[in-house]
């Protein structure tokens, strides 16, 4: 297959059409060796999970700017892995100043700048690898979906288990029927493993090497404080989407991709309680699904923080810091692990079948071919991890409405089409988030 040389062709090569949950059974167009076909990458966040996103970029291509908000993890990184890149705190004076020099970016930053930081590159026509959860919030990951798709530009997002063989033989095999129908999904986690339930911590000093005012780009603003940056951040409302934005977008992928479980009609939640500025220590979240053309209505529910689905589901099995657990018609299904890395074990049931599924290149891998033409990454925005992404952080609606212990809150009515939870009003700034100026998508 030929490439294009004309960088806004080359950008724009891979058509973002189809909804199958694999990428294209057709073999992947081969990597071109030409100099002037090697991808521009810029690398938003270069600490913490930026560290192997931007070495996964340097593998594929070379690093021609650098950004983080923190001095010191800025200066590590170009020091020590990309002595030639660019360096800049702020990622709107970065693609502002380099932009044409720049073929797409990866975004490896807390949760609530995600949306921002990749729209404004896609607008730009770039291509992008955004860390998971896509977006903080519902409908951030609608909007990402719809510019990547009016933009045409290759996208991914970090769920690297969606390349891992155990998790497309697992859900392939589910789809083939090994359990048969399946009813129940049950889904658990370690998760939390940073503080959450707290309240805020008192005001501290900024580090001098921390531009607090970019970190907090478009939350709203408040002191800084010792905990925040560089991991807590999860725990909070305005920052992170918990323990279930966290790790769903791993531990559900795999029924995900085997289920479609897209656009579910309503979810509730218990919790340990929150201020509604903290996530709750645990909770425990059950979201209804509608019957499609290729499954029954079945539930799933997820737990964090301790809780897991009740012992005797599991047929005397080990249940595992982290798993899935199917119930079908005919037997049950048990993953443990965060990416269903181990693949699956039939328990209670069930009859086991030789299936196929596509391999593939590697997940960073993927998104670097559909760049240079070939098909969509598997977790694209428009197609797969957007609509995943919104199922996830659904979830979070309900945890809103759990901030009393001691009993489930309000069960969420959903219309997934509108993005509108039809029955709760209240729910609405989770749902859609004010940006602070200087900050759209």
């Amino acid at each position: 297959m030929s490439y294009l040389t004309d960088r806004r062709g080359f950008l724009r090569a891979t058509a973002l059409t189809g909804v199958g949950v694999f990428v294209s059974g057709k073999a992947a167009a081969e990597e071109s060796n030409s100099p002037n076909e090697r991808i521009r990458f810029a690398c938003i966040g270069v600490g913490g999970k930026g560290t192997s996103d931007s070495a996964d970029a340097k593998r594929h291509g070379d690093i021609v700017a650098i950004c983080d908000i923190d001095d010191n993890t800025l200066a590590k990184a170009g020091d020590k892995s990309f002595p030639s890149a660019a360096r800049f705190s702020d990622f709107r004076k970065m693609l502002d100043e380099m932009g044409k020099s720049i073929d797409a970016v990866t975004v490896s930053i807390p949760d609530h700048m995600h949306a921002t930081a990749t729209a404004t590159a896609m607008r730009m026509g770039k291509a992008c690898y955004t860390q998971k959860p896509l977006t903080r919030t519902i409908s951030e990951a609608r909007k990402l979906g719809e510019i990547a798709r009016e933009m045409n530009v290759a996208t991914q997002m970090g769920n690297q288990g969606t390349s891992f063989p155990p998790l497309r033989k697992t859900a392939t095999a589910v789809r083939a029927g090994v359990i048969g129908k399946v009813k129940e999904v049950h889904v658990w986690t370690n998760r939390p493993t940073w503080a959450q339930g707290n309240p805020r911590p008192s005001e501290g000093t900024v580090p001098p090497n921390v531009h607090w005012d970019l970190w907090l780009g478009p939350a709203p603003s408040r002191p800084y404080a010792p905990g925040y940056h560089p991991h807590a951040w999860r725990g909070w409302w305005d920052f992170g989407s918990g323990a279930l934005g966290d790790m769903a977008c791993h531990t559900v992928n795999m029924p995900y991709m085997a289920l479609d479980l897209r656009d579910p009609t309503g979810v509730q939640a218990e919790t340990a309680g929150h201020n509604r500025d903290s996530y709750p220590k645990w909770s425990i979240i059950k979201y209804d699904f509608p019957a499609n053309a290729e499954r029954p209505a079945l539930a799933m529910t997820w737990y964090d923080g301790g809780k897991k689905p009740p012992a005797d589901l599991f047929e005397n099995e080990q249940i595992g810091k982290s798993g899935v657990l199917m119930i079908g018609e005919n037997g049950k299904l048990l993953a443990v692990g965060d990416y269903c890395e181990r693949g699956y074990k039939l328990i209670a049931g069930g009859s086991d079948m030789k299936v196929e599924y596509e391999q593939s290149p590697g997940h960073f891998t993927e998104l670097a071919k559909a760049i240079k033409g070939g098909p969509p990454a598997t977790s694209n925005f428009p197609n797969y991890s957007g609509p995943l992404t919104e199922t996830i952080l659904l979830g979070n609606l309900a945890v809103w409405a759990a901030a009393e212990p001691g009993s489930p809150g309000k069960k969420i009515e959903w219309d997934a089409k509108n993005l509108k939870a039809t029955n709760a009003p209240e729910v609405a700034e989770v749902i859609t988030p004010t940006y602070r100026d200087g900050y759209k998508l």
